[in-house]
């Protein structure tokens, strides 16, 4: 565990030297990427509760089941709860302004996104359950509902994973020349190539 950490603080040291930026230079960087990062979820997450809000006062409500209507809160509660985590990072940041703690506000607000995506996965999906089982029925809202719940997990998830693990593949194919050659051709340079830059 030790090596991963000092490899990494290696890595991003290296990374930190070819980008020519200091440590809070590059927790700024990175703040404003997981920003943009939240604006695309929060706008899913307000669209989503938006409409779970008026489904509520329909015509059609007052009809629906128990079962239907434990989805509908529970679906609302995780959209609520999804937006909390993802608008969380701002208020971190606010409570935080001014004490030169922005690598500490990074790391915190990284992991709150990452939360809020895995609760929102289940927000979306409970949604897809409701409005299919309506529709269609039962059992076609369950079979809807876990083919959103696959996709989503595939898409959020595992995809990220796979193109990590090919970018560090890559990275290693550049770096694991012979005789202390990178894979530019420059003999002597042991720093990898940044293969997973940030927005610019």
């Amino acid at each position: 565990m030790a090596e991963n950490h000092s490899s990494s603080t290696a890595d991003d040291k290296a990374r930190d030297a070819r980008r020519n930026e200091t440590r809070f230079e590059r927790a700024d960087r990175n703040f404003s990427e997981i920003l943009q990062e939240l604006r695309v979820t929060q706008a899913g997450v307000q669209i989503l509760f938006a409409f779970l809000l008026t489904l509520a006062f329909t015509e059609r409500f007052p009809s629906l089941d128990t079962v239907q209507r434990a989805t509908y809160v529970t679906t609302l509660l995780l959209a609520v709860l999804a937006a909390a985590l993802f608008t969380a990072p701002a208020a971190v940041h606010r409570s935080l302004f001014g004490q030169h703690s922005k690598p500490l506000i990074v790391r915190v607000s990284s992991r709150l996104a990452g939360i809020g995506l895995g609760v929102l996965v289940f927000a979306v999906s409970g949604a897809v359950l409701l409005v299919v089982d309506v529709a269609v029925g039962r059992t076609g809202g369950i079979i809807a509902s876990a083919a959103t719940l696959v996709v989503c997990a595939g898409l959020w998830g595992l995809l990220p994973l796979l193109v990590r693990g090919a970018a560090d593949k890559e990275e290693e194919r550049k770096t694991g020349g012979d005789d202390g050659q990178a894979g530019d051709g420059r003999a002597g340079s042991t720093a990898p190539d940044d293969v997973r830059p940030g927005p610019r």
